[in-house]
């Protein structure tokens, strides 16, 4: 029986929760604003289908994270090359990212959804293709009628920094990228104004795609590349943010909820529970390199081949990768903790898999980065499908490891580039707002927090699932 007293706690906090209105989100602000991210399986997305069932979503989004990881190897393998060919080749196509934002470009504003893509560095959007006529009802932006919209010319820096670039002397600089499904684009480099809410960014490189075929026809209509390189529009604003962002990425159960994104110095969370691990400088210098040290289940520690800079944290993979020996290791040790009846996942998606329920007690798995270690729940690394329970941390076939936004959400994840640091802050993002940089719950969450460790302090002894939350520690 459920102590009464735990019950009446529990109930009233509830209550309390229930009619109290939301807390506000964050607020654009001297130096920084914020955004909405939108997830591409949330209701409010243009790729949404209200006909796909939660199962199906979870594949496609392990298809995608698997382009995905293609595409960051082929990027860091032609990076190691050091080539740089007319025509970048990579593995996946920009349709396969995981948030979205809606902003506007040019004068007057055409309002579009982008793809939000810490692992590309060009911001582009559709425009009229050559052989289409003007139509203002039309998915593509019409450079010819923003009085803003100027060319970029060979000789601009932006088009030398830009790889690969193709010009005809005394034309606009020019780019082209092909992808592995035979899909391609092309268009010219210019520089616009970019409008997010009420905030307006005057004079931004982008891309002018003006021909692209295959599933870049029906995706929406652009990309906004926030990586590390020269033309990315973080490098761009970084006078005025200060090369800082942060964003918090709710669970997908919280698909109502908005993820944010924000900009800016007051993106900078100050947190008591905050704890930060250095940027690696390597190349390509799009992607955001991390040093994990190692893992560990229960306090049993196994260590990570070491190659300092040797997991990338990105926001388009949804699942998080290791290499074959690390996953190893930690299969291992899951499968001698967990004392569950094992399965087999029947599309053989994923390798560790459990017969239960998403309510049962799992064990947390802890990433030790360089200078901070991040306890994660089952609801960053487990996921319930098909009525099993799995894994979501899968191998990859190389020494690539991924830190994907699955183990990303219910965190405050900020990229410091001046600082060069990552400064992760556990909370909860359905119900957190911020002001002057401090992190803030509202007071019915706070509540709720304090009842149920009440509730679950008095009756630890009843439960049959594991209510912990994400957290984390510094060394």
């Amino acid at each position: 029986m459920i102590p009464f007293p735990a019950f009446y706690v529990l109930v009233s906090a509830m209550i309390f929760f229930i009619y109290l209105p939301n807390p506000s989100r964050i607020e654009a602000r001297d130096g920084g604003f914020t955004v909405e991210l939108i997830h591409r399986d949330s209701p409010f997305s243009p790729f949404y289908n209200s006909a796909e069932t939660q199962s199906i979503r979870l594949r496609k989004a392990v298809h995608r994270s698997i382009s995905r990881v293609g595409y960051l190897r082929s990027r860091s393998l032609s990076s190691a090359a050091s080539s740089s060919p007319k025509t970048f080749v990579s593995m996946v196509t920009p349709s396969s990212g995981e948030y979205l934002i809606k902003l506007s470009i040019g004068t007057p504003p055409f309002e579009f959804f982008a793809i939000v893509d810490t692992g590309s560095d060009l911001t582009w959007t559709k425009c009229k293709p050559d052989n289409q006529d003007y139509d203002q009802s039309a998915s593509f932006f019409y450079p010819q009628a923003s009085s803003s919209y100027h060319d970029l010319s060979c000789l601009s820096r932006p088009c030398q920094d830009l790889h690969p670039s193709s010009c005809i002397y005394g034309q606009a600089c020019q780019y082209s990228y092909s992808y592995k499904d035979n899909s391609s684009i092309a268009g010219a480099l210019a520089s616009e104004k970019l409008t997010f809410n009420s905030v307006v960014m005057e004079n931004i490189v982008f891309g002018c795609a003006y021909a692209y075929n295959g599933v870049l026809t029906n995706i929406g209509a652009g990309l906004i590349g926030l990586g590390g390189g020269p033309v990315s529009l973080i490098t761009q604003l970084a006078p005025s943010i200060g090369g800082k962002l942060s964003y918090c990425l709710v669970p997908l159960q919280d698909s109502n909820m908005g993820s944010t994104i924000s900009f800016g110095n007051k993106a900078m969370v100050h947190s008591s529970n905050s704890v930060s691990t250095p940027l690696v400088s390597k190349e390509p210098t799009t992607f955001y390199f991390l040093n994990l040290e190692g893992l560990s289940v229960n306090d049993k520690k196994f260590d990570a081949i070491q190659t300092y800079g040797n997991i990338i944290i990105d926001s388009g993979t949804t699942y998080t990768y290791l290499s074959i020996d690390l996953y190893s290791q930690l299969e291992l040790k899951l499968v001698d903790v967990i004392n569950l009846t094992r399965a087999e996942d029947p599309t053989r998606t994923f390798r560790l898999c459990y017969e239960g329920n998403p309510f049962i007690r799992l064990p947390d798995i802890t990433f030790h980065f360089t200078g901070a270690d991040l306890i994660l729940g089952s609801l960053n690394t487990f996921i319930e499908t098909d009525g099993l329970v799995c894994l979501a941390i899968l191998p990859s076939n190389d020494c690539l490891s991924i830190f994907g936004n699955m183990a990303q959400r219910n965190f405050v994840v900020t990229y410091d580039l001046e600082e060069r640091k990552v400064l992760f802050a556990s909370t909860r993002c359905s119900s957190t707002s911020y002001s002057d940089g401090v992190l803030h719950l509202h007071p019915s969450v706070l509540l709720l927090l304090l009842s149920l460790s009440i509730y679950k302090l008095l009756i630890t002894s009843y439960l049959p699932w594991d209510v912990s939350t994400s957290k984390i520690i510094d060394h």
